[in-house]
Order: C-alpha cells, then structure tokens, then sequence
C-alpha cells in the first residue's frame, strides 16, 4: 500500500479536530512549519491581506507538486490559519478589525525547507508577473517554525463575527478559573471556504496558547 500523503489534521488530530458542541480543551501543541506572511488592517478590505492569500496559496501549491513530482513525496495543502494580535485584546471581542495585525499561515510537512521555498516563490514570479502588492506580498513570504505548547482551543461553528462571546468567555471566565494567562497570540483555523460555504455552516478552530498566571 502506498504511503498516504502528508495531511497536518491526519498527523496531529488533536489539534485539528476537536468536536463540534465540545468546551474549550487544553491541547499540546507540537512545533509545526508555516508558510508565514505578516500584515496589519481588516481582513475584509486591507488589501495586504488579499496579496497575502493570493501569494500564499500558489507557493503552498507549487511546492506540493515540486515535492510529488521532483521527490516522490506528497502532501495534502493544509487549511488556511491566521494569528491574530492587537495592542487592547479587547480589540478581538469588539471586532474592531482595523486595529488588527495577523499573520497568515499555511501548514508545511518537515521536508519542505528554505531553499525549497525560495524556488517556489521564484516560480511563482515567473508564473503570476506579480502586481506591487503581490510582490511584496512575496518577498515578505517565510517558512517558520512555531511551537505554541499548551493552548485552549475550541470549535466555533458560525459566522467569524459571532466568534465574539466565544472569546469573551475565553478571556474572562474560563481562563481565569484555571489559573490561566496569554501565552501568545490569538489563532484560527478556518476549516471551511467562506467562498463556498453558508456563513451559519463555517467551522473555525478558536485557539489560544496559555501559560500558568
């Protein structure tokens, strides 16, 4: 039987997959490689986001089929995933998205690395004759390696505007309880396509690293 193809939800289940109606769990979570991009604005209308996706998915794209095709290895593109910060976290709850700052991430199998990337991002010049956002978008593309431990996360199913009272009784009830504090930024992992799927229907992963207050 051949081997499956590299999917980060089949590696680390625990941390790609909670339960629909489940609370908030405590996960491990392992360190795991990104393709990462950096930006700031509402995601809705800054158009340094747009550029950021639209330089993310054909790098992510390009390297699985240089993997399959130049290595014999295959990967399965991992789900879209954002960090979120703001100076107030209040900003979060508030939904006051201008004040945002994010970065962008796609998940990578431990094979892909720096020199791999930068050939990706060359043939993606060479195939797209990037715009100027596109381009910085580009040139401000990385692979990096993240480690966000111990983090409360939970499945939201819904509209990312109703994300709201999930958080707030993150930050206010259930991390207090425990004796638990920010350890990093917000997180989400976007399981769904807003492009194809009901608002009501989307499945977002809400995680947030904690460390003992």
């Amino acid at each position: 039987m051949a081997d499956l193809p590299w999917d980060v939800k089949r590696v680390h289940p625990e941390c790609y997959a909670p339960r629909r109606g489940a609370d908030f769990a405590l996960v491990e979570v392992p360190p795991i490689r990104y393709l990462a991009i950096d930006g700031h604005g509402n995601p809705n209308s800054a158009p340094a986001y747009a550029a950021a996706l639209g330089a993310l998915y054909p790098v992510a794209y390009t390297l699985k089929f240089t993997g399959r095709r130049e290595h014999g290895r295959d990967a399965v593109v991992a789900p879209l995933e954002a960090l979120w910060r703001a100076d107030d976290p209040g900003a979060f709850v508030a939904r006051d998205k201008s004040a945002w700052s994010w970065t962008v991430l796609i998940a990578q199998p431990d094979w892909v690395d720096e020199a791999s990337v930068d050939a990706a991002v060359a043939a993606v010049r060479v195939k797209k004759r990037p715009d100027a956002p596109l381009a910085a978008a580009l040139d401000g593309l990385r692979l990096e390696r993240m480690h966000e431990g111990l983090s409360a996360q939970i499945l939201h199913v819904g509209s990312y505007d109703d994300e709201a009272p999930t958080l707030a009784r993150l930050h206010d009830e259930w991390m207090p309880e425990r004796g638990l504090a920010f350890a990093g930024d917000h997180h989400e992992i976007y399981l769904g396509d807003p492009r194809r799927v009901a608002p009501e229907k989307l499945r977002t992963i809400l995680r947030q690293p904690v460390r003992t207050a």
